[in-house]
């Protein structure tokens, strides 16, 4: 207070969460901005079009930054302009893909900020609710199991009745043989409670929707999504990888098509970086040795960039990753934050004030000392 200015707070959590903040927009300010090109081919088979990108080109393997420029992307679009293009191998491969763990406080605080929008403090003050009771049309009721919980395990009671939900409203076919087991990846976890669940999955969110508020219909709709998810089979997909010569390149295109939901039918994880996934386009069928039309042939320029600010679900994420503080602490360490004007919110993603900085560097100096 007496070398900064009075009403200040520094914690054992709150100050390492300042700092990866802080640092995060060092590395930002002395990022430099680096360009790289790639080359893509345009073609089609019927119908389908597809673009593959070059990932060989005078037999080795391309690096991001082996096409530095204009120039350098120039040459390999005229060393190949009027050239052939066949296809040279065809992969296919089963992939499946496991559902998510259930709930944790923290997977909780992540995913309704990814997927709700909501606040870590406005998640956890609606998971109060939900856990607290609430009146649906036969007195109060608990909607959800503890919410303040790193367990990923769910009971013996839970699971039956999960298991029984699945085989009967959704179908056979999404019931693995035995129940799913998950284990915890967080490094100072306290297994006390269970996952955070519904008390009943027979309580779907449709039928207690009446009376429930917004916020909390979202959020008792994706807990009850998650847990019925956790316990059915994986998605399936065919995933092809097709490879294309043109001249003394190789191009590289591949598509994904779901075979079967499993899970998906029911929940989908987020993600922090809402980036469309390359693999998840559908390709036309293509044989060894089969000639393509070339529809373009063209460079695009790329820039390099630097890390992304943190997020409410990508602090949350690496405060958990490097086992600081408690998830039960983390909605109200982030409150804290911006209470005391050491962050502000800039599209929805922290950066650091004048003061947060100050003092930051104030509590690593005194750290070093």
């Amino acid at each position: 207070w007496k070398k900064i200015r009075r009403g200040l707070s520094a914690g054992r959590v709150q100050s390492p969460a300042l700092r990866l903040i802080c640092e995060r927009e060092a590395e930002i300010r002395a990022f430099e901005t680096r360009e790289y090109w790639s080359v893509h081919l345009d073609s089609h088979k019927g119908r389908q079009k597809f673009s593959a990108r070059l990932t060989d080109w005078l037999g080795r393997k391309l690096d991001q930054f082996d096409i530095p420029d204009e120039t350098s992307q120039a040459g390999i679009l005229a060393a190949l302009a009027g050239k052939p293009v066949s296809v040279t191998a065809v992969e296919k491969k089963k992939k499946s893909r496991s559902p998510a763990a259930p709930f944790t406080t923290s997977t909780l605080q992540q995913e309704a900020v990814r997927k709700l929008g909501m606040t870590t403090d406005r998640t956890m003050r609606t998971a109060q609710q939900l856990y607290e009771g609430i009146d649906v049309g036969q007195g109060a009721i608990g909607l959800i199991t503890y919410m303040r919980t790193d367990s990923v395990t769910l009971s013996d009671e839970a699971l039956t009745e999960i298991r029984h939900y699945i085989e009967n409203k959704i179908g056979k076919d999404y019931l693995p043989a035995s129940a799913m087991q998950y284990k915890t990846k967080s490094k100072n976890a306290q297994e006390a409670h269970e996952a955070i669940r519904p008390t009943s999955v027979y309580r779907t969110p449709e039928s207690v929707k009446p009376f429930l508020s917004a916020d909390q219909f979202k959020l008792y709709q994706m807990i009850w999504q998650r847990t019925v998810a956790c316990q059915m089979t994986p998605a399936k997909f065919d995933q092809t990888t097709v490879d294309i010569a043109m001249g003394e390149g190789i191009f590289r295109v591949t598509g994904q098509v779901q075979t079967f939901a499993g899970f998906l039918s029911v929940y989908e994880e987020g993600t922090d970086e809402s980036d469309e996934d390359e693999d998840n386009k559908k390709l036309p069928e293509m044989k060894e040795g089969e000639v393509l039309p070339v529809d373009a042939l063209y460079g695009e320029q790329h820039f390099t960039s630097p890390p992304p600010r943190y997020n409410e679900a990508t602090l949350v994420k690496a405060l958990e990753e490097f086992g600081i503080g408690r998830p039960s602490t983390y909605a109200s360490i982030i409150s804290t934050l911006k209470d005391r004007e050491y962050v502000t919110l800039e599209q929805k993603r922290f950066m650091p004030t004048d003061t947060g900085d100050i003092v930051n560097k104030f509590l690593t100096e005194i750290g070093r000392a």
